[in-house]
């Protein structure tokens, strides 16, 4: 697990996850939102967010964590990933840490509340198409994450890749 991109709907606890998944493994965490969103929340035009991310993968190792939803340009993570987690918690459990985390605009609510109908399929599309080789980790609730984690760590603690 070198190249590790973490997918998932909003609130999910994708950013929760990269930084716990940095600590355990010393892979550089890098939050796609905070390269994306501008200082008013404009969204960065779709041929210049390719460039972004071509930039930020060509590392050797890192996290990428962020669904940009409609605006995400996926493929060029999904491509030089080895590794890629898919959180596809429940509306409820999601709506109540965004709403937790802060105040969001409309369209971060019609994409949440639409994620598993509409983006959950497109997203297993592109995993499929673009990182065929990469370990799929589809994780359902929180219980299975902090396994999915505690597997990372042992296996890092026991000197496994």
């Amino acid at each position: 697990m070198k190249r590790v991109v973490i997918l998932g709907r909003g609130g999910a606890g994708k950013s929760t996850l990269a930084a716990t998944l940095g600590t355990a493994t010393g892979l550089p965490v890098i939050e796609l939102d905070k390269h994306f969103w501008g200082p008013v929340l404009e969204a960065t035009p779709p041929d210049r967010w390719a460039a972004v991310q071509g930039e930020l993968a060509r590392a050797d190792q890192w996290i990428m964590d962020g669904d940009l939803g409609p605006y995400d340009v996926l493929e060029v993570r999904l491509r030089r990933a080895d590794t890629v987690l898919l959180l596809d918690y429940s509306f409820p459990r999601c709506a109540w840490q965004a709403l937790r985390r802060s105040r969001e605009r409309t369209d971060f609510w019609l994409w949440v509340w639409s994620w598993r109908r509409r983006n959950r399929p497109l997203l297993l599309k592109a995993i499929t198409a673009h990182a065929p080789d990469a370990q799929l980790h589809v994780l359902r609730n929180p219980r299975a994450t902090a396994r999915f984690v505690a597997q990372v760590r042992d296996d890092q603690n026991s000197g496994r890749p």
